[in-house]
């Protein structure tokens, strides 16, 4: 169901007018600094600027330099004559009977990936695309039906952020008071395949002078891309998040292709491997529940033995499969996945039951999808001049 919050009909925002002034959303502080030199700032004023502008861009949320009172209208002229601050465009929003949001958000090459906001009790968490489409053709995932079209930049990554905070209204808000106080790279694409835009843009949002997200608020899914995990421990040093889905290599390879190539025993030694990971900061396993697949009993009892063999400090999310369109598998009956619940949790491992958020807007685990395609070439080359001539 498609519900704005006022009741009216979805947001979308209109496409910005192009621009050859660059874009400062999404620089570190050392690029925004070196921006500042070629305009001509003067080197000793350069450091204060780019402080006062993160404050701006990254704190208030501000995306007109006129409104940045502490800096002078010479400094703010000559800003403005070179840059923006400017957010991609939401093509529409969803809103769920049950507080999720959906944002469908425009890229300025015309494509598009989806973010979630999803309100509980005691949170508000944010799932952020790292990749238009994805290359791992997971079966039960909707976005796996896509083809990888091309990796987010890091601007693209924290818009995603920026976007759900304007939409939420919470600039002006105390992290104490945030709507989004979580974020998880589960949305779609694989993160380590994307790293060094990923690591760039969590480094930005994790700015103790700007967005100020604690890494401990900060969860990496990944499919088990064993090379990069490590790494990311090492050099993001957020929560780990696998998507497990099956005890076994068979079924695992059924459902996940990508375990041709890293296999189950070669994800959980990266998992004990994976840096700062113990009992009081788990690595959550992701296992969506899929009818006659993966939920026996057998299979409880076999991941059980699995994560205590590998001695891994860890909690099993247990997810009801969330159908779309042509996908051939079902969910679990809730009784046999409760009963899973169970057997997981009498051998010691919390194995919580994640509760579906969001199916009417097809916002839930596994079902974003955008109607963005791979292009070739000669295609974006027509499309540009197209675009042109208007």
């Amino acid at each position: 169901m498609q519900i704005t919050p006022d009741g009216g009909v979805p947001i979308v925002s209109p496409r910005p007018e192009t621009s050859d002034k660059a874009n400062m959303l999404g620089l570190d502080r050392a690029e925004l600094k070196a921006l500042l030199l070629e305009i001509g700032i003067d080197a000793k004023q350069a450091g204060m600027r780019t402080s006062q502008l993160w404050h701006w861009i990254y704190h208030r949320g501000v995306s007109d330099f006129a409104a940045m009172d502490n800096i002078n209208k010479a400094t703010k002229k000559l800003l403005a004559d070179h840059f923006i601050i400017e957010r991609p465009t939401i093509t529409e929003a969803q809103y769920s009977e049950d507080g999720t949001r959906k944002y469908l958000i425009r890229f300025a090459d015309g494509n598009e990936a989806e973010a979630v906001y999803i309100p509980e009790d005691d949170r508000g968490t944010l799932c952020v695309s790292s990749q238009v489409g994805c290359t791992l053709n997971c079966k039960f995932c909707h976005t796996g039906t896509m083809k990888l079209v091309r990796n987010l930049t890091a601007a693209e990554i924290v818009a995603q952020l920026m976007i759900a905070r304007d939409d939420l209204d919470e600039w002006e808000s105390s992290t104490h008071g945030r709507s989004v106080t979580n974020i998880v790279m589960m949305g779609m694409g694989e993160p380590l395949y994307n790293f060094d835009n990923v690591k760039k843009a969590l480094e930005i949002i994790m700015d103790d002078k700007g967005i100020q997200l604690s890494r401990r608020r900060i969860t990496l899914s990944t499919s088990g891309v064993v090379p990069h995990m490590e790494r990311a421990g090492k050099e993001i040093g957020v929560n780990l998040a696998v998507s497990l889905h099956a005890v076994n290599d068979e079924v695992r390879t059924e459902i996940m292709p990508i375990n041709k190539k890293y296999s189950l025993n070669e994800v959980l030694r990266a998992c004990a491997n994976y840096p700062g990971a113990h009992n009081a900061r788990r690595i959550t396993f992701e296992y969506a529940m899929l009818k006659g697949i993966n939920d026996s009993d057998d299979d409880a009892r076999n991941l059980v033995r699995l994560l205590k063999q590998w001695n891994l400090p860890a909690k099993v999310n247990l997810i009801p499969f969330n159908p779309w369109p042509g996908v051939e598998y079902e969910c679990t009956d809730m009784e046999q996945i409760e009963r899973f619940a169970d057997l997981v949790n009498a051998g010691g491992i919390s194995a919580p039951i994640r509760r579906p958020r969001g199916r009417d807007i097809m916002a839930a685990c596994g079902q974003l999808k955008s109607s963005s395609e791979k292009k070739s070439k000669a295609q974006l080359i027509r499309e540009a001049e197209a675009s042109s001539s208007l």
